[in-house]
């Protein structure tokens, strides 16, 4: 806009020159050259007030992140009150760009703390444009100032981590980098919990199936039906089930409806699916549910191998499900005090393979989909990454899934999943900032 306007101004002063010129009378010429001045000066003007708001702009976002980061560390423990104002100015002068438009920037930041209402970092800038047309005028310096505050407390956090365990997992050294990232991403939350309960994580590994546990063989939500019937006449206690269960019935595997006894289609049919088996060497690692017990998350991530094939999907459905209240994953009641961010981290390897009724992509795809909508419409923010470090296309269906194109990530070797990760939880942690 200011180059645009600089080169309208200047074709009507050429005009008025070229006609003044031609004039015959010398008065003209001096009325002229007084009448150029202001409008040099405008034009000027429009010069320093352009420079000066590009870096304001560059201030705020400095300001932004500063107040972030500030706060992120008083959070966690990191500084202590009296370290805010030198941590914050350290902050600021590492982020800020347009140090030639301003190069001496004073920051002051204050430290509000309430139990009640959260608590805030508010970070001031404040510098002094030097003018290079306006001076003229009688205004050598112009002010500039921004602020932004971050707020924190009254958000708590419950993450899934749906984590793709399929066979393709041991190639590449994928598995192992997944692990590495998933309890990276663990330690990088975990300091953000003021108290038990500020932030919930829960590890659903998956392949074709999701192991829940064979300790719950005698829950009233898992279907027996079909795994009774491919037993026949030689049909076993249901405690020598290995803890596995396939997708729900159809519309039932794209929602996250509680069980009920006697509702066969929202209960989980059960299957012996050799995987789960805790005599395999490739045991599917049982669903864990959302926890603040840190080790214990990172054992369960340390405990898991590469075996089956890839049903997104259903880990997706288990990774809702254990955001959810009631059976069967018994998520805690959330208070009423506080705001709530729900989020799913779905990392896999491949494409779709096989589901419960279908072996090709589109299909399971199709019913991931629908799945997707309904976890997004219930403001379940979800993050995807597909290690694709074959000849895989990329996929459409984890681009979809995720909550936004910023969300969705493509590595290609698997060393990139903990930078990936790392991003992630950024992401996650990043407070509400307020201007």
């Amino acid at each position: 806009m200011v180059t645009s306007g600089l080169t309208l101004v200047s074709r009507i002063v050429g005009r008025y020159v070229a006609r003044f010129a031609a004039a015959e009378q010398g008065n003209i010429a001096v009325i002229f050259a007084i009448a150029l001045l202001p409008v040099l000066g405008f034009v000027g003007a429009a010069v320093d007030y352009s420079r000066a708001a590009q870096a304001r702009s560059a201030m705020q976002a400095a300001l932004d992140s500063t107040a972030l980061m500030v706060s992120k560390d008083l959070s966690s423990g990191t500084i202590t009150t009296s370290q805010i104002s030198t941590k914050a100015q350290a902050y600021f002068n590492a982020l800020f760009t347009a140090t030639n438009a301003l190069p001496s920037v004073s920051i002051a930041a204050t430290y509000t703390a309430s139990t009640s209402m959260g608590s805030t970092i508010e970070v001031t800038g404040t510098g002094t444009y030097t003018t290079a047309f306006m001076k003229v005028a009688g205004f050598p310096t112009l002010d500039v100032g921004a602020n932004s505050t971050s707020a924190w407390g009254l958000v708590r956090m419950r993450v899934a981590l749906v984590l793709d365990n399929t066979g393709s997992m041991a190639d590449d050294g994928k598995m192992a980098a997944m692990q590495t990232a998933a309890k990276s991403l663990v330690d990088q939350l975990s300091p953000l919990a003021k108290t038990n309960g500020d932030v919930y994580i829960s590890i659903v590994p998956f392949a074709k199936d999701v192991n829940v546990g064979a300790s719950n063989y005698n829950k009233y939500w898992v279907d027996f039906s079909d795994w009774d019937a491919a037993r026949g006449t030689r049909s076993a206690n249901h405690n020598t089930w290995t803890g596995c269960v396939v997708d729900r019935d159809q519309d039932y595997d794209t929602k996250n409806t509680t069980p009920t006894s006697g509702n066969a289609g929202t209960q989980f049919p059960a299957e012996q699916y050799s995987y789960c088996d805790t005599g395999s060497s490739s045991y599917l690692q049982p669903i864990m549910p959302l926890s603040y017990d840190w080790n214990s998350l990172k054992s369960r991530i340390d405990a898991m191998k590469p075996t089956g094939n890839t049903n997104q999907g259903i880990g997706l459905a288990w990774g809702w499900m254990t955001l959810s209240t009631g059976d069967p994953m018994n998520a805690p009641a959330k208070d009423t005090n506080y705001t709530y961010k729900d989020a799913i981290v779905l990392l896999s390897d491949g494409l779709n393979t096989q589901n419960r009724w279908y072996s090709n992509a589109w299909q399971i795809d199709a019913r991931q989909k629908k799945l997707c909508d309904n976890a997004k419409a219930a403001n379940i923010t979800i993050y995807t990454v597909q290690v694709n470090t074959g000849s895989d296309p990329t996929s459409s269906v984890l681009q979809y899934c995720a909550s936004g194109s910023d969300k969705f990530y493509l590595v290609t070797k698997a060393d990139q999943t903990v930078s990936v990760f790392k991003d992630i939880g950024t992401s996650l942690s990043k407070l509400r900032v307020a201007r």
